[in-house]
């Protein structure tokens, strides 16, 4: 079973990842990682945190020579701002002396959740842990599951469809929208769109305040098959919509047109199946409205989801809040943050399908080695290219 753990603090030494499950001989495209990696950190709306850590990923275990060992991966991914929090998230030790704890929670983040939890009385151990530095470690995983995908011919991509109230307009195909989005410092193919919401987190920037919004993600060439319908926590859109929600500052997650679909005749919504002239499988879609999922198994189509990113809690004015410590009432403390994380939720966003999607290859064509599992995948694709009805 393919699974990962992150662990770290976003201010402490850095974030481990330890990822188990890829099979031994599968090539490692080092580059790719380090394009991963930096996309997720290079994206408008970013705050001084990005210019600072360069997020590359020392490898400690599991692949040698470019290659993995089928022995468990671990990678670390420094931070390099530790210098200048040494004493603050010292493992040993104790606080230093002017060290104030921090007793007044922030609106909108786990401050006072994680706090009345694990009953914590310095909030500090709560935003360390729960903070989106996390993530890096995500992307690291994700694109391994990438390197996993490649030779099964399915790809991943995305873009993003709205800034605040910016919204980009219908555009290409998906091939095209997420090509384009590539390119993009808000990852949106709409070039006009993509003025209007650097100008918004400009706007929003000066005035202390945060903007949130919308991004679709896209596997494409996924075969038909992977999920079930037979066990509810193993069905495909569970797993991906558990993976997407599960990102820092994701509220909404539906999979193709979730939400629009409801308010639909069933005669307007499902997608009518049709013969196809495809070699791999002799039949297709009109249309593709149920994101390439029916009944918690992919049907053959791109498989596509779209999630709601709030606005980033963390306001350089600052909420009103009350102070643990005394039950004063406080404007919550400013910590160093983004003005708006859209586009670089959406480079995790795509990490995390490739995972989810990576996941539910490895349960369909198991094996030890990517020798085998290319074997259980090319008979597979034969089984596919020649199913007959009954």
């Amino acid at each position: 079973m393919l699974d990962f753990h992150t662990a770290g603090e976003s201010h402490g030494k850095g974030i481990i990842v330890v990822v188990n499950g890829l099979p031994a001989g599968l090539p490692i495209d080092f580059d790719m990682i380090a394009g991963e990696m930096t996309r997720r950190r290079n994206k408008a709306g970013s705050g001084p945190r990005m210019s600072m850590e360069g997020d590359e990923v020392e490898i400690l275990a599991g692949i040698r020579w470019a290659k993995t060992l089928g022995s468990p991966i671990a990678g670390l991914i420094r931070n390099r701002d530790y210098a200048n929090w040494q004493e603050v998230m010292n493992p040993q030790g104790k606080p230093p002396s002017t060290y104030e704890p921090v007793t007044v929670p922030r609106p909108g983040h786990a401050d006072l959740a994680g706090a009345v939890k694990y009953r914590y009385d310095d909030l500090r151990n709560v935003i360390e842990r729960a903070s989106a530095r996390e993530t890096a470690g995500r992307c690291f995983a994700g694109t391994l599951a990438r390197n996993f995908l490649a030779p099964l011919h399915i790809e991943i991509g995305g873009w993003v469809e709205s800034i605040g109230e910016v919204k980009a307009g219908s555009g290409e195909n998906f091939h095209e929208k997420s090509r384009r989005a590539r390119r993009s410092p808000v990852a949106t193919y709409d070039a006009e769109a993509e003025t209007k919401m650097l100008e918004a987190l400009e706007h929003a920037g000066r005035d202390g305040d945060t903007l949130g919004g919308t991004f679709v993600v896209v596997a494409f060439g996924v075969m038909p098959g992977l999920g079930t319908h037979v066990k509810w926590d193993e069905r495909l859109d569970t797993r991906i919509a558990g993976a997407l929600m599960g990102i820092p500052a994701i509220k909404g997650v539906e999979v193709g047109d979730g939400f629009a679909n409801s308010r639909k005749r069933g005669s307007e919504v499902h997608d009518e199946i049709i013969r196809s002239s495809s070699p791999s499988f002799p039949f297709t879609r009109r249309t593709n409205r149920c994101g390439g999922i029916e009944g918690g198994v992919s049907n053959g189509e791109t498989v596509w989801a779209r999630c709601a990113m709030k606005p980033i809690p963390t306001l350089l004015k600052g909420l009103q809040s009350v102070d643990l410590k005394n039950g004063e009432e406080k404007q919550a403390r400013y910590e160093r943050s983004d003005t708006c994380a859209v586009a670089r939720a959406l480079v995790v966003a795509e990490a995390m399908l490739a995972w989810e999607i990576a996941r539910a290859c490895r349960v369909k064509f198991s094996g030890d080695s990517m020798e085998e599992v290319l074997d259980r995948f090319k008979e597979y694709r034969s089984y596919l290219s020649n199913y007959r009805m009954l």
